[in-house]
């Protein structure tokens, strides 16, 4: 018979299933993404953010033009939520690979590790970006379908 042990979820699958259960909050019509800042040693969520308009503002995208519908993104809003200093190193947990734009504001909090997503982005140039500047990118498979 398996042991409980056996099926205890790795603190990666917990935070990327957080950020999935994140995204189904996302008001945008294209794409639904959801992010997950952690402590590196997985004890504390410093922030979490999925994508979709601003507070205040009509829960629906501003437009209909792909990638130009006007909604603030997952990671930018988990950016924008976390009060972490910059000195505390962090882990990134996104259901997409970052945009690059998105990717230099993960650089710009400061102490990012690492960024883990599940599914690719059309546009791959944030994983050189990123690397470019010490922070590691890893694909994690989707274990929760």
């Amino acid at each position: 018979m398996p042991t409980v042990a056996s099926f205890r979820p790795s603190f990666m699958q917990i935070y990327l299933k957080l950020a999935q259960t994140l995204a189904a909050r996302s008001t945008c019509k294209r794409l639904q993404v959801g992010t997950v800042i952690t402590s590196t040693d997985f004890r504390k969520v410093l922030a979490v953010g999925y994508n979709g308009n601003a507070t205040g503002l009509p829960n629906c995208c501003d437009r209909d033009e792909p990638g130009n519908c006007g909604c603030l993104h997952s990671e930018e809003n988990a950016v924008i939520n976390c009060d972490a200093p910059r000195s505390i190193e962090k882990y990134a947990f996104v259901t997409h690979l970052p945009c690059v734009q998105c990717a230099k504001r993960l650089i710009n909090l400061g102490n990012v590790k690492k960024v883990y997503y599940i599914q690719d982005y059309r546009i791959r140039d944030s994983i050189s970006l990123l690397n470019s500047v010490g922070i590691e990118v890893c694909q994690i498979e989707d274990t929760f379908k």
